[in-house]
């Protein structure tokens, strides 16, 4: 049994939701977050990113989160966020080209995911998850929900969701970067309808925000060992939950600076080992699961695994991102930790595969791995056998925006 709980969100006015809503700052470019933040007094970053002035705090510290929470704090009185009057589950509609992401944003609840009835699929930093619980404990409120995903062969929830559509939405944008955003609140029969459907769902996967997930029952958990007083919305936190069919999954690849004091030619000799080695005319991505294709000097090659190096029955050990850090990465470059190593760099799927050696050489990386996209069978696997995929796995979209529904702790 999944639930899903209504919340009073706080959200930007109609009239001023498309200058509100943002990307985590960390995604735009020194120059561009620049530019945003001197042109749009209204924008997220203004909230996440308080230090855009005279001021500055260290890094993850305490004073800077308290700067957050008071620009959040400033948002509020300013008028520029209103909260809702009754509890609400809301739908959320991005449109990226072709893709369309279409979901439901509400509670989750945390002694689900502490039960393990919402699947892992990546390991937590302890340092990062400390920072982020802090970080919570601070601001008091999440602002980008988790990325859940779920299976309806039924189509019942579906059927709901289409059928919502059809209506005029609350907000209505498009932002800078051609994507079109849609919001619609549900009515009281809609939700009704919406958490019986989830009632009868037995599984929960997490797609994206492991951290942060992490986070809310970390402080739950703290709160309750210091002996604090509970938090009035910590049991559940802010996620959009979006059926497996309608995900984007895309690969995450692997740059690296080293040949390991290999040669070319010998590093091309190690790999003729384990894998079929074939020169390719253009850069390209693999076709198919157990190939990658490569770049090295300005030359594409495709690397297709050998059969005794391929394990199916192992979750995790069949995996192309396993596959390359088993059998190259680690044993002749000698990456053996991809999270910590600088030789290893990492690029996401999304980008255009005619610019990837370019990015190549402007990281300093001497070599560059295009793997294919893991699916979303491979993740479940993964999750129901309690295992941990190798990092930077994939590239999950929709990517969301801070800011668009925001869920408080104290109110």
């Amino acid at each position: 049994m999944t639930k899903i709980s209504s919340f009073k969100a706080i959200r930007p006015t109609r009239d001023k939701v498309h200058l509100v809503a943002a990307l985590p700052y960390y995604a735009y470019k020194k120059n561009v977050l620049e530019a945003i933040m001197q042109a749009n007094p209204y924008s997220f970053l203004h909230i996440i990113n308080p230090e855009f002035g005279p001021i500055e705090t260290k890094p993850n510290s305490e004073e800077r989160f308290q700067l957050i929470h008071d620009a959040y704090e400033r948002f509020r009185t300013e008028g520029t966020f209103i909260q809702e009057e009754k509890a609400r589950i809301y739908l959320y509609r991005q449109t990226k080209g072709t893709h369309e992401y279409l979901g439901i944003i509400a509670g989750a609840s945390v002694e689900e995911y502490n039960k393990g009835q919402i699947k892992v699929h990546e390991a937590t930093i302890t340092g990062r998850e400390d920072m982020f619980t802090n970080y919570l404990d601070i601001v008091g409120y999440n602002a980008e929900p988790v990325l859940l995903t779920y299976s309806d062969k039924d189509h019942k929830i579906d059927a709901i969701l289409d059928h919502k559509v059809a209506e005029r939405p609350e907000y209505e944008f498009s932002t800078i970067d051609r994507m079109k955003h849609e919001l619609w609140v549900l009515s009281d029969e809609e939700e009704n309808a919406i958490k019986a459907s989830f009632e009868k769902l037995r599984k929960i996967y997490i797609a994206d925000g492991h951290h942060r997930i992490a986070s809310s029952a970390g402080l739950k958990r703290k709160r309750k060992e210091l002996g604090l007083k509970r938090y009035p919305n910590e049991d559940n936190f802010l996620a959009f939950f979006i059926n497996e069919n309608r995900l984007h999954i895309l690969e995450f690849n692997r740059l690296v600076r080293t040949l390991n004091g290999h040669s070319k030619e010998q590093f091309l000799e190690l790999l003729a080992i384990n894998f079929e080695i074939k020169t390719l005319a253009n850069a390209s991505k693999p076709c198919k699961h157990n190939a990658f294709t490569m770049c090295i000097d300005s030359d594409w090659y495709q690397l297709s695994c050998k059969s005794k190096i391929i394990d199916q029955s192992h979750p995790v050990r069949s995996l192309d991102a396993e596959i390359l850090t088993q059998h190259i990465l680690d044993p002749i470059l000698g990456i053996k930790d991809l999270k910590n190593d600088d030789n290893i760099d990492f690029i996401s799927g999304d980008r255009p595969i005619e610019g990837f050696e370019e990015e190549m050489h402007n990281r300093g990386c001497k070599i560059g791995f295009v793997l294919y996209p893991i699916s979303i069978d491979e993740i479940k696997r993964v999750a129901d056998n309690e295992m941990i995929m190798p990092p930077k796995s994939t590239w999950i979209e929709p990517k969301l925006r801070s800011g668009l529904t925001i869920y408080n702790l104290n109110e």
